[in-house]
């Protein structure tokens, strides 16, 4: 294999949902046809953020982005900064950019838009690589159930808690990375030890409630319980996403943990005792092990 040439993907990919795959996929048997390595780009940060304030959630950071692009077959990721001179860059310049971190090729949705104003789009991209020889797979609109698969409609489902909608679309379970912090050690008193994680900021967060999850430390998975929300039972007033590492021993404070929302379990709700909150706990575990056990 030749691993200076590569196959760009082209996209900002966020959630990297079905859709996305669709195009990856492309890429990757497409560089497999010519024995060298996968590209992907994507962009720091959401690309309308630079000329406007009121900038949707995101569906993933940067840095689940990363692990999804890699988890799909993809050797290479170039992070660009949503900054004035990238996004003024004209649309030939920024291929030829490409071409320099190796790309003998390139694949894109048939409505992807890149270079300055937008001016690049998938027709120009064909007559670029036609000019030079070089193999463009323009990838057309995915469709499931009839609906077209699409970043902003798999955030309407997380936001409105079809967890089961959204991680259909997506491909995956939702994704989202952050640090345990310290918190009140009330589930440790109650005998489920849970993780307090500080969530990433500009990233859509689940309706409130309960959730079935995987939970990745380091290159270990977990089930997990997960509840979003304010803990009403315990008069809690931030939002927080608290979990419960099912079979895991140890200590969690300070690490980055990796949440895979999967399943809504329940509504977040107020319980008359920790005694009911407990047993409520103790359901959601079992129901999460069913789940996974599907």
């Amino acid at each position: 294999m030749n691993h200076e040439k590569r196959i760009f993907a082209l996209g900002f990919f966020d959630g990297v949902h079905l859709g996305h795959q669709a195009l990856l996929d492309e890429c990757v048997r497409l560089a497999r046809a010519m024995d060298v390595q996968t590209a992907a780009i994507t962009f720091e940060s959401h690309p309308q953020s630079l000329f406007r304030s009121d900038v949707p959630p995101l569906l993933t950071t940067l840095h689940d982005r990363f692990r999804l692009l890699l988890r799909y077959g993809i050797d290479h990721v170039y992070p660009f900064p949503v900054s004035q001179k990238v996004m003024s860059t004209p649309w030939e310049d920024f291929l030829e950019e490409l071409m320099e971190f190796g790309a003998v090729g390139f694949v894109c949705g048939d409505d992807f838009r890149f270079g300055s104003r937008g001016e690049g789009n998938a027709e120009k991209l064909r007559q670029f690589c036609r000019e030079r020889k070089l193999p463009c797979v323009i990838v057309p609109e995915q469709n499931l159930d009839g609906v077209r698969i699409s970043s902003s409609y798999i955030r309407k489902q997380i936001g409105e808690g079809d967890m089961a909608t959204a991680v259909r679309f997506l491909g995956h379970g939702h994704m989202l990375t952050g640090t345990v912090v310290t918190g009140r050690r009330l589930g440790r008193s109650l005998g489920f030890p849970t993780a307090n994680i500080e969530l990433p900021q500009g990233v859509i967060v689940p309706r409130h409630g309960v959730y079935a999850c995987r939970a990745y430390v380091g290159e270990k998975s977990y089930m997990a319980v997960c509840n979003v929300g304010n803990r009403p039972t315990v008069q809690g007033h931030q939002v927080r996403t608290e979990t419960w590492l099912l079979d895991f021993d140890g200590d969690l404070y300070g690490q980055s943990v990796t949440l895979e929302f999967m399943y809504f379990l329940r509504p977040e709700q107020r319980f008359e005792s920790l005694d009911a909150l407990k047993k409520a706990v103790l359901c959601d575990a079992e129901n999460t092990r069913k789940f996974f056990e599907k």
